[in-house]
């Protein structure tokens, strides 16, 4: 008889192979401890460098990690909706493969998962760039102004949902930076907690100010139409 997870935790993967074994150890050293079943579900996003191979590699070594991937880079909300179509856990947990994400804070996402539907990391003492960090807070405020979604760090990829919610995320190019809006659109309840961040130690960041920010802007405008035209549909059976 096959048990299923309770916990699915999906991470896209881009060009990261020096990470990806580090990572790995660390979750599985941490994930066991919840003592509820679990997989890592990694999602290669058309990697150009090793770390197909390293994927290959470690999921040889533990059985409940799983790898799927795209032959061709389709960004990171393509990823996640591909990892969240695999997922089978009731709770899944989202992260990057950078290692800036701490693992260690998992057992954090799950306390706080009892009482909503979305949790949310915020990043305490980002090891990031000062431009990196100027340009976040500065997306953070524009998004919050239209979307009024009480986020301050929607770029930190550590989350914790519900499974339901998962699967009423109607997800388009760009949509991973609007998780929390999107959710709230559907009835879900948020919060934000504080998680670790890590300085990188391999590889580099796979995007800057001039390549995602007009694209940003964009989509805000978008999720703000899907907002202002959403369908909120409290039906009573009278018979």
């Amino acid at each position: 008889m096959i048990t299923l997870p309770d916990i699915s935790v999906v991470i896209p993967i881009y060009n990261e192979a020096e990470n990806i074994f580090l990572l790995t150890e660390e979750l599985t050293a941490v994930l066991p401890k919840l003592k509820k079943p679990w997989e890592v579900i990694f999602v290669d996003d058309g990697s150009t460098d090793a770390s197909l191979r390293a994927l290959e590699a470690v999921s040889d070594r533990w059985a409940s990690v799983r790898v799927i991937g795209f032959e061709n880079n389709r960004g990171q909300t393509a990823a996640f909706a591909a990892g969240f179509s695999r997922a089978r856990g009731e709770i899944i947990i989202t992260m990057d493969g950078d290692l800036q994400n701490d693992p260690a804070d998992i057992p954090k996402l799950l306390e706080k998962i009892g009482t909503c539907d979305l949790v949310c990391g915020r990043r305490q003492k980002r090891n990031d760039g000062f431009v990196r960090r100027l340009s976040s807070r500065i997306a953070n405020r524009i998004r919050n102004r239209f979307l009024g979604d009480g986020i301050s760090d929607v770029g930190c990829s550590l989350k914790s949902f519900r499974r339901e919610y998962v699967e009423k995320l109607k997800l388009y190019n760009g949509m991973h930076r609007f998780f929390p809006a999107l959710v709230q659109m559907e009835g879900g309840r948020i919060v934000e907690i504080p998680v670790n961040h890590r300085p990188r130690k391999y590889g580099r960041a796979k995007y800057n100010i001039g390549n995602r920010a007009v694209r940003a802007f964009v989509d805000l405008l978008a999720v703000c139409w899907m907002k202002k035209r959403h369908l909120s549909l409290n039906i009573k059976e009278y018979y």
